[in-house]
């Protein structure tokens, strides 16, 4: 039962569409600090969201100091619901990662690691090589003056800020130093400001770390519903294996201060599974937690079974297909298995946006119907071919082969232009072909020329997209050329690649012989095209790239 527009099937089977397109060490922690007040800021969604008050700097950083991503080699930890992390008596490695480029990634690398200078507040952050307490997980701390120094720079360096991607990255990284130090306070407040920032840019990546280190604050705050539900929200298919891992690393940290101890392990898992090349920091880390995890379990039991992702980000779950083999009729199940909608349809759709297509044993026709099983759009509207609602709207003809019209839960035509094919509305844009493929918004707007032979959009994880993906990217062919356009309708890589495939942070490139290259997100080279894989010019780009495993 798929998502985009579908044809009558055969009776007691799910609809189909007409488709195109390619497929380490203990210590004794001192006692924690117990957080002050919390403020409730309320960040706002416009363009340049208000800042809370800063603290008055301490340092300064030099002129020119770089603007980076911060990078560190280990992840930051989780632990109960408040205080500032572990203080420790033992060395804490200060010195900055300098990590050398590849050929021509100095030059033209717009998000390569600058050269560090020593006294940038990001580079000294990211260089820490953090330790851990064997049961709490939480930082081990030498010293947390140096901390606050790091904070107050950082300061220095917003105030001057005036786009949003630079401040959500700045307030971002400012929370996670004031969690570390126990002001989670100061965390929560700078970490929901970072976040509408970053959702000012809608930059995926960019939000994605935003609200993995919002998600940091409320954990170790104990509101672990919403840490989770960040955490899950935050963990997208799109963005770099290396950031996916590091996240599953928090989200089962998180898992493990609730005593949820198989969540967890599968989140361990999962983190390993995505490294698929040998990383110790990694692995060491991993270890320590699951030796937390087997003392609690030894202690308590393993906890609760774990959740759907569903249940998690909170969603609302509609009712499900389900076929009666008494009555050879399909109806609809709760989620918890009990029968929602009798079984008297011929053929049904899944619920998307709080409404399905079905249709009756006696019609050819479709009619819409809500989770309930109210009827929404009658059979008499004549829709041969329907498609699963999203945006507010779906695709419909009337001979279930052409003239697609868009129209909204009353049956009202939206877009009338009706076209000869279609695909679902994806974050307000849809792939459409008229002559050639284009696209349009959710008002009829053609953005994107019908121009193009398809819609190729390949990702690094093997899938394939007919349209836009969520950062609103697609790749778009001309004659076996493909290039990239965005969802404004701006062409960012003219149609010239025999092979292109959209990466987190970069564009693969293929020349049609096997070799392998990458462009930056402005189209300039990036990689030479002289690798024979893919994965070669991927384990490239993670190494050059500083914000495949920011601090979180």
């Amino acid at each position: 039962m798929p998502d985009h527009p579908a044809v009558p099937a055969a009776p007691g089977s799910p609809a189909t569409a007409p488709g195109s397109g390619p497929p380490s060490g203990s210590v004794t922690p001192s006692p924690a600090p117990t957080p002050g007040p919390t403020p409730t800021p309320g960040p706002g969604s416009g363009p340049q969201p208000t800042d809370p008050a800063a603290d008055p700097p301490l340092a300064t950083s030099p002129p020119g100091s770089p603007v980076a991503e911060a990078s560190p080699d280990t992840v930051l930890p989780t632990g109960p619901a408040a205080g500032a992390a572990t203080a420790l008596s033992a060395p804490t490695m200060l010195t900055p990662i300098v990590r050398p480029g590849g050929r021509k990634a100095e030059q033209d690398a717009t998000d390569v690691t600058p050269e560090p200078t020593p006294t940038d507040p990001e580079q000294v952050l990211a260089s820490y090589k953090w330790r851990f307490h064997h049961e709490t997980l939480r930082e081990l701390v030498e010293d947390p003056e140096s901390l606050r120094a790091i904070r107050d720079r950082l300061t220095e360096k917003l105030e001057p800020a005036k786009d949003n991607g630079t401040r959500a990255r700045l307030l971002s990284l400012r929370a996670v130093v004031s969690r570390i130090l126990g002001d989670l306070g100061k965390a929560l407040a700078d970490g929901k400001l970072a976040l509408a920032h970053a959702e000012a840019t809608g930059q995926l990546r960019r939000i994605a770390i935003a609200q993995a280190r919002l998600a940091h604050v409320l954990q170790w705050r104990g509101d672990f519903a919403e840490a989770d539900r960040l955490f899950a929200e935050a963990n997208s298919s799109e963005l770099p294996d290396r950031l996916r891992a590091t996240m599953h690393e928090h989200a089962g940290r998180s898992c493990y201060d609730q005593g949820r101890y198989i969540e967890a392990c599968n989140h361990f898992e999962k983190a390993l599974e995505l490294r698929k090349v040998e990383d110790p920091d990694l692995i060491a880390r991993t270890e320590l937690a699951l030796d937390a995890v087997f003392n609690k379990v030894a202690q308590n039991g393993w906890g609760p079974y774990p959740r759907e992702r569903d249940e998690i980000l909170q969603v609302h779950r509609p009712p499900v297909p389900k076929f009666s083999e008494k009555m050879q009729r399909w109806g609809y199940a709760d989620p918890d298995g009990q029968l929602a909608i009798a079984p008297s349809y011929a053929d049904v759709q899944p619920f998307r946006d709080g409404a399905a297509w079905v249709r009756r044993p006696d019609t050819r026709t479709w009619e819409l119907i809500d989770e309930s099983g109210g009827l929404l759009i009658e059979s008499s509207a004549g829709y041969l071919g329907v498609g699963s609602f999203s945006d507010g709207l779906a695709w419909v003809s009337r001979d279930g082969t052409g003239g697609w019209v868009a129209i909204d839960k009353s049956n009202k035509v939206v877009i009338a232009a009706g076209f000869e094919d279609v695909r679902p509305f994806r974050r307000g844009v849809a792939a459409v072909r008229r002559g050639g493929w284009g696209a349009v918004d959710r008002t009829g707007r053609v953005f994107l020329p019908t121009r193009y032979t398809g819609f190729s959009t390949a990702l690094t994880d093997g899938r394939y997209l007919d349209g836009f993906t969520d950062e609103g990217l697609a790749i778009v062919d001309s004659g076996g050329r493909k290039g990239v356009v965005d969802r404004s309708g701006q062409v960012l890589i003219a149609p010239a690649h025999p092979a292109l495939v959209i990466h987190p942070v970069a564009f693969l490139v293929g020349d049609g012989a096997g070799q392998w290259g990458a462009l930056d997100r402005r189209g300039e080279p990036l990689i030479d095209v002289v690798h024979p894989s893919r994965n070669d010019v991927m384990e490239e780009i993670d190494r050059l790239l500083a914000d495949t495993k920011p601090v979180l």
